[in-house]
Parts: structure tokens; sequence; C-alpha cells
């Protein structure tokens, strides 16, 4: 068995006074990998730095207070690398990945974008860059036997059953035609090749949502965004038993605007 958990903190020292620190004592997850962490190691509390019982890596950005991504792990790795070869990115506190027995696990901050800046230009860029890495990633695990999990908040909702007012969202980044369109290529069979284990295991319903706006009565109204994804290999989503989302229970109980997407894996 092998449970993860992906969950986008919206800055970890922000989230370790609102309740992140109880719920990572009890959580039950083996791998846990955060997003949006904003935070060199050293700004991080050493309670949520360096727990105990868990081996971490951080992978912050050059730019301080944007974007990081962390991986935690109850297993110490057999190997981490930052980054996927990327000139313009790996340094942008996007991407990390670690080897665990027979799986490799990653954690992905992909870029937010807005529609007419330079935000989506940057957001096309490593769409165009990471399809390729994400292609020859599950080809090397196969060769060596392994499976792949990329999980995180891939800021993109692949299908109008992915948020709440998909009308009203056709022509802003996250749902734009072309983002989906790039999404149903790294699920492709003759592309990608990966699986969207959450919606495989609840293919006929609304959601489960994982992201909800601040403003408004988003939260309360459920008017949420599925954009925090495992995607993993097919023997790997063939496992998978369970899935849910980990909703806060009211909305001044929520340490981030994202709740965490956990997944159970069978032997």
């Amino acid at each position: 068995m092998l449970t993860v958990t992906t969950v986008n903190v919206n800055g970890i020292r922000a989230a370790a006074k609102k309740g992140f620190v109880p719920w990572l004592a009890e959580t039950a997850a083996d791998v846990l990998c955060l997003q949006e962490v904003r935070a060199e190691a050293a700004q991080i509390p050493a309670e949520v730095r360096e727990p105990e019982g868990w081996h971490t890596v951080h992978a912050p950005a050059e730019v301080k207070g944007r974007a990081g991504v962390s991986l935690y792990t109850r297993r110490e790795p057999d190997a981490v690398r930052i980054g996927f070869g990327s000139a313009e990115f790996d340094a942008s506190g996007r991407y990390v990945e670690a080897d665990l027995p027979g799986v490799t696990v990653a954690s992905l901050y992909l870029p937010s974008g807005e529609v007419g800046t330079e935000r989506q230009d940057e957001k096309e860029r490593f769409l165009k860059e990471f399809l390729p890495y994400l292609t020859g990633l599950r080809a090397r695990a196969a060769a060596d036997g392994r499976e792949v999990l990329v999980c995180g908040d891939w800021n993109i909702a692949h299908q109008e059953a992915d948020l709440k007012n998909w009308k009203a969202n056709g022509k802003k980044s996250g749902f734009l035609p072309e983002e989906r369109a790039w999404l149903t290529e790294v699920l492709s069979e003759t592309a990608g090749g990966y699986v969207d284990v959450v919606r495989a295991l609840h293919p006929d319903t609304d959601g489960p949502y994982s992201w909800w706006s601040y403003r408004g009565r988003a939260f309360d109204n459920d008017a949420g965004w599925r954009i925090d994804y495992h995607m993993a290999t097919p023997g790997l989503a063939r496992r998978a038993a369970k899935a849910f989302v980990e909703r806060a229970e009211s909305y001044d109980t929520r340490w981030s605007d994202h709740a965490p997407v956990t997944v159970v894996y069978g032997g």
C-alpha cells in the first residue's frame, strides 16, 4: 500500500500558523507533495522543514516568495532530482521528483498564467517543454520496471466537470481550449500516456473540487475547480483503491485555498 497526498499550501509559513502542523502530524500519507511553498528551506519552521519521521526535499524558486515545491517521504528516497532539464524553469521552484521502490513520485507546480500577459506566455513555454519530459520520464521508468506519479497543482481544469462555473471561464487561463487540449495530450495513450487517477475513480461526478477562491462564498457554495491531480502511469493507476479530497469542515478552518487530494494505491 502507498498513500500519496498532494496539496498547494499557499505559503507554507502561513499554513503552518493556520493548522498545517497538526494536519501533518495526523496524516496517514506515505508521500506528501507540496506546492507554492514560497520559502527558502531556512525560512520554513523547523517542525515543518524536517518533521520527525519524514525525509524532506525542498526546491524553492530563485525569485524569493514565489512558487516552490517540496516532497516529504516516510522512506528515504533512492535518488532526488530538482527540475526537468529546463534552462528557463529548473530554478523556478516548479518541479521535484524522487525515486522510491518501484515508483518515481514528483511534485509539480505548473504556472498559473493570465490571458494577455507575460504570465500566460510563460505558462505556454512551460507546457511546450514539459510534455516531452513527461513522455520521456514514462519511457525511462518503464525501461527500468518503474511506475511514475506526478502530483500537484497543474493549474488547468480539464473538463467541464472539473469546475463549477465552466461557462463563465472558457476564455480564462486555466480553462482555455489550448490548455485543455494540452492536458488531453498528457492523458493520451499515444502521447503522454498518463492516467488522471481521481477522475478514473470518480468518472461521473462534478469535481471533486480541490481549489476555491477566497473571494465571495466560493467555498461555502462549493464553486470550485479541480486542478490538483494525481497523474500516474497506467500500471500504478490500476492499483488506485480510493481517492478523496480532504475538504475543510468550514471556511474558517482552512489553512490553504486548496485542499489535500489523497489517493491510496494498493500493492
